[in-house]
Protein backbone atom coordinates (compact mmCIF):
# COMPACT_ATOMS: atom_id res chain seq x y z
CA UNK A 1 0.00 0.00 0.00
CA UNK A 2 2.86 2.32 0.76
CA UNK A 3 4.80 1.71 -2.28
CA UNK A 4 1.22 2.05 -4.32
CA UNK A 5 0.75 5.67 -2.97
CA UNK A 6 4.36 6.54 -3.01
CA UNK A 7 4.54 6.02 -6.65
CA UNK A 8 1.18 7.48 -7.32
CA UNK A 9 2.61 10.78 -5.35
CA UNK A 10 5.88 11.22 -6.95
CA UNK A 11 6.05 13.86 -9.71
CA UNK A 12 6.52 12.41 -13.44
CA UNK A 13 9.69 13.05 -14.68
CA UNK A 14 8.11 13.91 -17.91
CA UNK A 15 4.91 16.16 -17.69
CA UNK A 16 2.25 16.10 -20.72
CA UNK A 17 2.99 18.27 -23.60
CA UNK A 18 1.24 21.73 -23.21
CA UNK A 19 -1.31 23.06 -25.59
CA UNK A 20 0.94 25.74 -27.15
CA UNK A 21 4.39 24.58 -28.60
CA UNK A 22 7.51 26.47 -28.73
CA UNK A 23 7.87 26.41 -32.33
CA UNK A 24 9.74 29.13 -34.03
CA UNK A 25 8.39 28.24 -37.54
CA UNK A 26 9.55 24.98 -37.70
CA UNK A 27 8.33 22.97 -40.81
CA UNK A 28 5.02 20.41 -39.55
CA UNK A 29 6.48 17.55 -41.52
CA UNK A 30 8.41 15.38 -38.96
CA UNK A 31 10.65 14.36 -41.52
CA UNK A 32 11.74 17.94 -42.65
CA UNK A 33 11.40 19.19 -38.71
CA UNK A 34 14.41 16.46 -37.77
CA UNK A 35 16.49 18.26 -40.65
CA UNK A 36 15.49 21.64 -39.87
CA UNK A 37 16.08 21.90 -36.33
CA UNK A 38 19.39 19.66 -36.78
CA UNK A 39 20.60 22.53 -39.15
CA UNK A 40 20.35 25.46 -37.11
CA UNK A 41 21.88 23.72 -33.61
CA UNK A 42 20.88 24.61 -29.83
CA UNK A 43 18.71 27.44 -28.88
CA UNK A 44 17.75 28.67 -26.02
CA UNK A 45 15.08 26.12 -25.15
CA UNK A 46 16.23 23.42 -22.95
CA UNK A 47 15.79 20.84 -25.62
CA UNK A 48 18.73 19.19 -27.01
CA UNK A 49 17.03 16.37 -28.97
CA UNK A 50 15.19 19.29 -30.73
CA UNK A 51 14.78 22.51 -29.63
CA UNK A 52 12.21 24.05 -31.30
CA UNK A 53 10.08 21.60 -30.35
CA UNK A 54 10.17 21.82 -27.00
CA UNK A 55 6.96 22.84 -24.78
CA UNK A 56 7.03 26.08 -22.91
CA UNK A 57 6.90 24.10 -19.44
CA UNK A 58 9.33 21.20 -20.34
CA UNK A 59 12.67 20.90 -18.37
CA UNK A 60 15.17 18.25 -18.66
CA UNK A 61 16.23 15.75 -21.19
CA UNK A 62 13.68 13.92 -22.93
CA UNK A 63 14.24 11.20 -24.46
CA UNK A 64 12.85 9.92 -27.97
CA UNK A 65 9.42 9.14 -27.04
CA UNK A 66 8.84 12.76 -25.65
CA UNK A 67 9.98 13.82 -29.60
CA UNK A 68 8.44 12.08 -31.13
CA UNK A 69 5.27 12.76 -29.31
CA UNK A 70 6.39 16.25 -29.99
CA UNK A 71 6.37 15.70 -34.05
CA UNK A 72 2.94 14.21 -33.74
CA UNK A 73 1.43 17.15 -31.72
CA UNK A 74 2.85 19.96 -34.27
CA UNK A 75 1.57 17.42 -37.31
CA UNK A 76 -1.97 17.76 -35.64
CA UNK A 77 -1.23 21.49 -34.56
CA UNK A 78 0.52 23.41 -37.35
CA UNK A 79 1.92 26.63 -35.83
CA UNK A 80 0.31 29.65 -36.86
CA UNK A 81 3.22 30.67 -38.27
CA UNK A 82 3.58 27.78 -40.50
CA UNK A 83 3.09 29.17 -43.94
CA UNK A 84 4.97 31.79 -44.04
CA UNK A 85 8.40 28.92 -42.63
CA UNK A 86 7.32 27.28 -45.47
CA UNK A 87 7.08 30.67 -48.17
CA UNK A 88 10.60 31.26 -46.89
CA UNK A 89 11.79 28.06 -47.09
CA UNK A 90 10.15 27.88 -50.66
CA UNK A 91 11.97 31.02 -52.00
CA UNK A 92 14.04 31.20 -55.09
CA UNK A 93 18.08 31.57 -54.43
CA UNK A 94 18.85 35.02 -54.45
CA UNK A 95 20.17 35.78 -58.00
CA UNK A 96 16.48 34.80 -59.07
CA UNK A 97 14.88 36.88 -56.64
CA UNK A 98 16.86 39.88 -58.14
CA UNK A 99 15.72 38.45 -61.76
CA UNK A 100 12.05 38.90 -60.24
CA UNK A 101 13.05 42.37 -58.84
CA UNK A 102 14.16 43.57 -62.27
CA UNK A 103 10.75 42.34 -64.22
CA UNK A 104 9.08 44.39 -61.60
CA UNK A 105 11.02 47.39 -62.13
CA UNK A 106 11.83 47.38 -66.17
CA UNK A 107 13.81 51.01 -65.04
CA UNK A 108 15.63 48.91 -63.30
CA UNK A 109 17.25 51.91 -60.90
CA UNK A 110 18.20 53.73 -64.54
CA UNK A 111 15.62 55.90 -65.50
CA UNK A 112 18.21 58.29 -67.07
CA UNK A 113 18.68 55.84 -69.75
CA UNK A 114 16.40 54.94 -72.83
CA UNK A 115 14.83 50.88 -72.50
CA UNK A 116 17.31 50.00 -75.46
CA UNK A 117 20.39 51.28 -74.10
CA UNK A 118 19.21 49.41 -70.51
CA UNK A 119 18.81 46.42 -72.88
CA UNK A 120 22.87 46.46 -74.24
CA UNK A 121 24.36 46.47 -70.46
CA UNK A 122 25.43 42.81 -70.37
CA UNK A 123 23.56 40.87 -67.63
CA UNK A 124 26.80 39.77 -65.52
CA UNK A 125 27.78 43.31 -64.85
CA UNK A 126 27.63 44.55 -61.17
CA UNK A 127 29.83 47.83 -61.74
CA UNK A 128 28.72 50.40 -63.75
CA UNK A 129 29.49 54.73 -64.43
CA UNK A 130 26.99 56.55 -66.01
CA UNK A 131 27.80 59.59 -67.88
CA UNK A 132 24.37 61.52 -68.44
CA UNK A 133 25.14 64.67 -70.81
CA UNK A 134 22.57 67.65 -71.14
CA UNK A 135 22.14 67.45 -74.38
CA UNK A 136 23.80 65.66 -77.55
CA UNK A 137 25.72 68.54 -78.18
CA UNK A 138 26.78 69.72 -74.91
CA UNK A 139 29.96 68.94 -73.37
CA UNK A 140 28.98 69.16 -69.59
CA UNK A 141 27.62 66.03 -68.23
CA UNK A 142 27.62 64.29 -64.89
CA UNK A 143 29.06 60.87 -63.83
CA UNK A 144 27.53 58.48 -61.62
CA UNK A 145 28.76 55.56 -59.65
CA UNK A 146 25.86 52.33 -59.77
CA UNK A 147 26.35 48.61 -58.22
CA UNK A 148 23.98 45.70 -57.70
CA UNK A 149 24.33 42.85 -55.74
CA UNK A 150 23.26 40.42 -58.12
CA UNK A 151 23.14 39.75 -61.71
CA UNK A 152 19.52 41.25 -62.85
CA UNK A 153 19.11 42.99 -60.25
CA UNK A 154 18.21 46.68 -59.58
CA UNK A 155 21.02 49.09 -60.38
CA UNK A 156 21.79 51.59 -56.61
CA UNK A 157 23.69 54.92 -56.92
CA UNK A 158 26.60 55.25 -54.61
CA UNK A 159 28.74 58.52 -55.90
CA UNK A 160 28.24 61.03 -58.40
CA UNK A 161 30.54 63.98 -59.90
CA UNK A 162 30.03 66.80 -62.39
CA UNK A 163 32.16 65.54 -65.45
CA UNK A 164 33.19 67.02 -69.10
CA UNK A 165 32.85 65.26 -72.29
CA UNK A 166 33.77 66.43 -75.88
CA UNK A 167 33.20 69.46 -77.38
CA UNK A 168 30.43 68.66 -79.86
CA UNK A 169 28.79 66.28 -77.48
CA UNK A 170 27.67 62.67 -78.50
CA UNK A 171 27.67 60.64 -81.55
CA UNK A 172 26.85 57.13 -82.22
CA UNK A 173 29.10 57.55 -85.36
CA UNK A 174 32.12 59.02 -84.29
CA UNK A 175 34.67 59.53 -86.36
CA UNK A 176 39.08 60.75 -85.48
CA UNK A 177 38.52 64.22 -84.40
CA UNK A 178 34.68 65.61 -84.67
CA UNK A 179 35.39 66.48 -81.07
CA UNK A 180 32.19 63.91 -80.32
CA UNK A 181 32.38 61.40 -77.71
CA UNK A 182 31.13 57.98 -78.16
CA UNK A 183 27.56 57.15 -77.45
CA UNK A 184 26.52 53.60 -76.00
CA UNK A 185 27.79 50.94 -73.67
CA UNK A 186 31.14 49.75 -73.90
CA UNK A 187 33.40 47.58 -71.07
CA UNK A 188 35.89 48.58 -68.96
CA UNK A 189 39.05 46.96 -68.25
CA UNK A 190 42.17 48.56 -68.13
CA UNK A 191 43.84 51.16 -65.96
CA UNK A 192 47.07 53.62 -65.44
CA UNK A 193 48.32 56.77 -65.22
CA UNK A 194 51.40 59.16 -64.44
CA UNK A 195 51.13 58.24 -60.85
CA UNK A 196 50.91 55.00 -58.78
CA UNK A 197 47.78 53.27 -58.86
CA UNK A 198 45.59 54.37 -55.42
CA UNK A 199 45.71 51.60 -52.51
CA UNK A 200 42.65 49.39 -53.49
CA UNK A 201 42.75 49.55 -57.17
CA UNK A 202 42.36 46.15 -58.57
CA UNK A 203 42.34 46.53 -62.14
CA UNK A 204 45.69 45.96 -64.37
CA UNK A 205 47.68 49.57 -63.58
CA UNK A 206 50.21 50.36 -65.82
CA UNK A 207 52.34 53.30 -64.43
CA UNK A 208 54.23 54.89 -67.53
CA UNK A 209 55.52 58.52 -67.95
CA UNK A 210 54.64 58.52 -71.08
CA UNK A 211 50.95 59.76 -69.66
CA UNK A 212 51.64 63.44 -70.40
CA UNK A 213 49.03 65.44 -72.08
CA UNK A 214 50.56 67.89 -74.57
CA UNK A 215 49.78 71.29 -75.99
CA UNK A 216 46.31 72.86 -74.66
CA UNK A 217 42.55 71.89 -74.19
CA UNK A 218 39.82 72.70 -76.86
CA UNK A 219 39.28 76.34 -74.64
CA UNK A 220 43.45 76.48 -74.66
CA UNK A 221 43.21 75.66 -70.87
CA UNK A 222 46.25 73.36 -69.53
CA UNK A 223 46.16 69.65 -69.42
CA UNK A 224 48.77 69.66 -66.61
CA UNK A 225 47.48 66.44 -64.57
CA UNK A 226 45.07 65.37 -66.96
CA UNK A 227 46.51 61.87 -67.29
CA UNK A 228 47.63 61.41 -63.52
CA UNK A 229 44.79 58.66 -63.47
CA UNK A 230 42.95 56.72 -66.61
CA UNK A 231 40.49 54.38 -67.23
CA UNK A 232 40.41 52.79 -70.67
CA UNK A 233 37.08 52.91 -72.12
CA UNK A 234 36.75 50.01 -74.82
CA UNK A 235 35.90 51.82 -77.05
CA UNK A 236 37.93 50.81 -80.52
CA UNK A 237 40.88 49.52 -78.72
CA UNK A 238 42.58 45.98 -78.43
CA UNK A 239 41.78 44.72 -74.17
CA UNK A 240 43.67 43.37 -71.62
CA UNK A 241 46.89 45.83 -72.11
CA UNK A 242 47.92 49.29 -71.21
CA UNK A 243 45.54 52.29 -71.98
CA UNK A 244 48.90 53.41 -74.23
CA UNK A 245 48.73 50.83 -76.73
CA UNK A 246 47.87 52.37 -80.03
CA UNK A 247 45.62 49.76 -81.80
CA UNK A 248 42.45 50.25 -82.91
CA UNK A 249 40.62 46.97 -84.38
CA UNK A 250 37.99 48.95 -86.27
CA UNK A 251 39.82 51.32 -88.07
CA UNK A 252 41.71 54.94 -87.56
CA UNK A 253 38.85 56.58 -88.95
CA UNK A 254 36.71 56.11 -85.60
CA UNK A 255 40.06 57.07 -83.75
CA UNK A 256 40.63 55.69 -80.34
CA UNK A 257 42.63 56.59 -77.24
CA UNK A 258 38.98 57.19 -75.79
CA UNK A 259 39.75 57.47 -71.70
CA UNK A 260 37.87 58.20 -68.55
CA UNK A 261 40.63 60.41 -66.99
CA UNK A 262 41.47 63.57 -64.38
CA UNK A 263 38.87 66.49 -65.52
CA UNK A 264 41.41 69.73 -66.73
CA UNK A 265 38.65 71.89 -66.43
CA UNK A 266 37.33 71.46 -70.21
CA UNK A 267 35.86 70.22 -72.85
CA UNK A 268 37.41 66.70 -74.37
CA UNK A 269 38.24 66.07 -77.33
CA UNK A 270 36.27 62.65 -76.91
CA UNK A 271 37.39 61.50 -73.36
CA UNK A 272 35.43 62.19 -70.23
CA UNK A 273 37.12 63.81 -68.06
CA UNK A 274 36.17 63.87 -63.52
CA UNK A 275 37.60 65.12 -60.28
CA UNK A 276 40.94 63.33 -59.36
CA UNK A 277 39.52 62.68 -56.59
CA UNK A 278 36.60 60.70 -58.06
CA UNK A 279 39.06 59.36 -60.16
CA UNK A 280 40.74 57.60 -57.28
CA UNK A 281 37.36 56.89 -55.78
CA UNK A 282 36.73 54.67 -59.22
CA UNK A 283 40.13 53.37 -59.07
CA UNK A 284 39.84 51.61 -55.44
CA UNK A 285 36.22 50.56 -56.48
CA UNK A 286 36.04 49.32 -59.82
CA UNK A 287 36.36 45.24 -59.39
CA UNK A 288 37.36 43.60 -62.85
CA UNK A 289 35.62 40.25 -61.19
CA UNK A 290 32.50 42.68 -61.63
CA UNK A 291 32.34 43.25 -64.86
CA UNK A 292 32.57 47.14 -64.85
CA UNK A 293 30.70 48.58 -67.76
CA UNK A 294 30.46 52.91 -68.48
CA UNK A 295 27.06 53.92 -70.53
CA UNK A 296 26.98 57.02 -71.61
CA UNK A 297 25.78 59.68 -73.74
CA UNK A 298 22.89 62.54 -73.81
CA UNK A 299 19.79 62.41 -71.38
CA UNK A 300 17.62 59.90 -72.36
CA UNK A 301 19.97 58.24 -74.46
Amino acid sequence: MYGRVNEQARPSRLPRVPSVPHTRGVPTDPALARRWCAARGPCRARFPACPRLAPARLRGRPGPARFRRGLAYLAQNPPANAAASAAADARPPSGERAARAAERDPLQGLPEVSEQTRAKIPADARQLILVTGKAKDSSESTAALYTRPAAGADWAKSDSWPARNGAKGWSTERTYGDLTSPQGVFALTDAGGLLAKPPGTKFPYDQDSSFVATGRGVNGESLRGSFDYVVAIDFNRRTGVSPLDPTKPEGEEKGGNIWLHVDHDGPSQGCVGIPKAAMQKVLATLDPAAKPVIVMGPQGF
